[in-house]
């Protein structure tokens, strides 16, 4: 395996479907799977053993779910994209992967390619949703911010927003505006809170939604 390939991690609890996303997503050069887990507790050992680049995780699987898998992962501060592929679409679960920190949201029923894609776009920071996924996050953020006024962000808090949207670490924001690593964190608390949301997807989507970022300077799909 080159140091070029992205190294995954793909964890549920069936092995048909195991083979099937394997085959799928290391068809392309640039993607290995270097292990795979069966229920939440291996997929945290691996994750720790091997430190992969992103890992693939089903929500419904034994021992510990797909989300408490992000949770821990997120705890720890390893340094892994996490991508849910799942079966279900439903609000609760995708706001639960969103709040744990998941960088994506994709559904069994993707295209190849598409599921291809999202490890792609996990692997290099950029959010990951599923087209039925995204329109239904944005519905359900209309309606928890109908009755809330929005607050205006300072040019500097859009500056922040503008480089979360195309997928940048809070390092690299930093980098990017000469701030500090904790500045940005306070900047993207200001978001959040102002926009009424708890996740920096939430938030890009909600400026979308608004008019404050064109869609195709997201990096999100909301087709």
């Amino acid at each position: 395996m080159s140091g070029d390939t992205i190294r995954v991690i793909l964890a549920d609890d069936h092995a048909v479907v195991r083979k099937g996303i394997r085959e799928f997503l290391t068809e392309p050069d640039d993607i290995g799977v270097i292990a795979e887990a069966s229920d939440g507790d291996e997929a945290i050992a691996l994750i720790e053993q091997h430190r992969p680049d992103v890992a693939v995780l089903d929500i419904q699987m034994p021992k510990r779910s797909g989300i408490d898998v992000c949770r821990h992962v997120r705890a720890q501060q390893w340094p892994v994209g996490v991508l849910i592929l799942t079966a279900f679409d439903d609000d609760p679960y995708v706001m639960a992967a969103l709040q744990a920190g998941a960088n994506g949201y994709v559904l069994k029923t993707a295209d190849a390619d598409d599921l291809v894609q999202a490890v792609r776009d996990v692997h290099e920071g950029k959010s990951a949703l599923d087209p039925t996924v995204a329109r239904k996050l944005m519905k359900q953020l209309a309606a928890r911010s109908a009755d809330r006024p929005i607050e205006s962000l300072t040019p500097r808090e859009m500056d922040v927003l503008k480089l979360a949207a195309r997928g940048y670490t809070n390092k690299a924001i930093g980098a990017q505006l000469s701030i500090s690593n904790r500045t940005v964190q306070g900047h993207l608390a200001n978001i959040f809170d102002k926009l009424h949301v708890s996740t920096r997807t939430e938030a890009v989507m909600r400026a979308v939604s608004l008019g404050w970022i064109p869609p195709a300077f997201s990096e999100l799909e909301q087709e």
